[in-house]
């Protein structure tokens, strides 16, 4: 084989520098696999984005060499991009049973049919050059998996998203075994998450949160309860669902996504539900509040999400009392704080007793803190670390906690979103970058909302808009009406009048100083009336909304 192929390919495409969006490629030769596929949240300053998705431009350009898309879980920070991917291109995909289950929740709203494949844990699926195998990990979601990739220069250990729990509320506690005799063996390359790499000590069990749950419930014999925590969260809402059983307790569950990853969970197997405790949400009337739990959507405090309606008044359903008693069992995403306590405020201002995870521990995260982020690396002794999953800071502290471990400085490496690792037996290096980035989705619109589009909507949302309306007649290139000033979002106009009067007379000057110039070109009438216009705005207003000059010829 020539030297130019004797080096394997690692790209992140998302999931370095940022939390979410996670999507790493494995290339060697003329063969590529795919680790994940997710969404993340849109910035506060992406206005009216709905999600944010990787660039795929790499891999439609290198689509004749993908072998498989591999998926570790199914959060939609791992699993959210796919119905966009397979657009673009056709892919085989492989996951374990859940997994696959919740991402055929989402290929349906899409109208899309995948290659899809069922894999158990401990199974190894043959790519191309590359051998898969699915490693047993625990997670806040059932069916999670590690990768250990088996190719030509050596094995490469995937942590995907995991914490240590010797008590998972469903199936077998992680392999430690088998990191153990990969590390053994000698592992290249480990990835390994960094979400709570700064955190000192261990993650919770999962099922920790069971006995808080059961103390509120004994509690609050006289309130209504309604939880929020995410849709995939299946283990949390059986916790829930256990406990409302036990306190006699009715459950309606709210929100699209949740509802389709219970059903889904409870046709796998992954969920056990008493007999008629679950009822729809027009049920909720005929049952006193001591009676009823709910567990809904909108934990991130997401503005179309149930919990976001529900504290605004808007949900046409259920109405917040202050007999309420609301859970919201989940930590804030990164950039969702300001939603989330905009959410707990309007609740408490309807009198409603809300729990949160500052007040009470309602919520234990999925990912591995430091002394279970240092026992991995303990038992995979690789040879090269790239910390994946997390943001900047989150990766430059992982490198310092390697370091501690004993792995050389050198041997480890922060990557950027694009970036290109080669690595074998011999040593590794970034040699350069490929097309990488993230892609806004709005509505049906992918990727047709930019820089500029967003700039524009925050120029709007912040200054307004003046829109100079005027008539040119085709013939002597006069104008013949106008201008006309419309202002939406700038000054509120029966207040204004004598602004927008005196506005017209300096665009009306501006109109005659291209007469005497006699350039009647619309570009240049256009800009002169904007130029001029902003300054007059300025000076008197100091803001500078966006002018929009209309010319009409008749």
């Amino acid at each position: 084989m020539s030297a130019k192929k004797s080096k394997l390919k690692v790209i992140s495409l998302g999931g370095l520098g940022e939390i979410g969006k996670n999507m790493t490629v494995i290339e060697y030769g003329n063969d590529i696999i795919i680790i994940d596929c997710g969404v993340a949240f849109p910035q506060d300053d992406m206005l009216g984005i709905d999600l944010v998705i990787p660039d795929f431009t790499y891999l439609v350009r290198n689509q004749d060499k993908i072998r498989g898309l591999f998926l570790t879980h199914g959060h939609e920070d791992h699993i959210g991009s796919i119905p966009y991917l397979l657009r673009e291109l056709n892919v085989p995909i492989y996951g374990t049973r859940l997994t696959i289950g919740l991402m055929e929740n989402k290929l349906k709203e899409h109208e899309i049919k995948a290659d899809e494949h069922c894999v158990s844990q401990g199974e190894t699926v043959k790519a191309g050059c590359f051998g898969v195998e699915f490693i047993r990990t625990t997670h806040s979601i059932a069916d999670s998996v590690a990768f250990a990739i088996h190719t030509p220069v050596g094995v490469l250990v995937h942590s995907g998203d995991f914490k240590i729990d010797y008590t998972p509320i469903q199936g077998e506690t992680l392999d430690l075994q088998r990191f153990a005799e990969l590390g053994k063996k000698g592992v290249l390359l480990f990835m390994c998450e960094s979400t709570n790499v700064e955190q000192k000590g261990y993650t919770m069990s999962e099922r920790t949160v069971g006995g808080i749950f059961e103390e509120i419930f004994t509690e609050s014999d006289s309130q209504r309860i309604i939880v929020a925590t995410f849709s995939s969260n299946i283990h949390r809402i059986q916790q829930v669902i256990n406990s409302a059983f036990k306190h006699g307790r009715k459950v309606s569950i709210l929100g699209r996504s949740m509802n389709n990853a219970v059903k889904t969970a409870i046709e796998l197997g992954y969920m056990t539900i008493p007999e008629n405790i679950l009822i729809d949400i027009s049920e909720l009337k005929s049952y006193s509040a001591e009676q009823i739990t709910i567990i809904t959507t909108g934990s991130q405090g997401e503005p179309m999400a149930a919990l976001s309606r529900m504290a605004s008044s808007d949900h046409r359903q259920v109405e917040i009392t202050p007999s309420d008693k609301i859970i919201i069992s989940a930590s804030p995403i990164p950039g969702n704080e300001k939603l989330i306590s905009k959410v707990i405020n309007e609740l408490m201002k309807k009198g409603a007793d809300v729990l949160y995870d500052v007040l009470k521990e309602v919520h234990v995260s999925g990912h591995a803190k430091q002394e279970e982020i240092k026992l991995m690396h303990a038992l995979v002794k690789p040879k090269f670390l790239m910390p994946v999953h997390g943001e900047y800071k989150h990766l430059k502290y992982h490198k310092t906690l390697a370091i501690s471990m004993g792995i050389p400085k050198d041997n480890i490496f922060i990557m950027g979103i694009g970036d290109v690792l080669e690595i074998n037996e011999q040593g590794a290096k970034v040699t350069g970058t490929v097309p990488a980035g993230q892609v806004l989705v709005d509505g049906l619109g992918v990727g047709d909302v930019g820089n500029i589009v967003l700039r524009d909507r925050r120029h709007l949302s912040q200054d307004g808009l003046m829109i100079v309306v005027m008539s040119m007649d085709r013939t002597s290139d006069e104008i013949v009406a106008g201008p006309d000033i419309i202002s939406r979002g700038f000054v509120y106009v029966r207040e204004s009048e004598d602004l927008l009067d005196e506005a017209r007379r300096v665009v009306c000057e501006a109109l005659e100083k291209c007469e005497q110039r006699n350039n009647t070109e619309w570009s240049y009438i256009k800009g002169t009336v904007k130029e001029t216009l902003r300054e007059f705005l300025w000076l008197k207003t100091k803001r500078s909304p966006m002018i929009l000059p209309i010319i009409m010829e008749v």
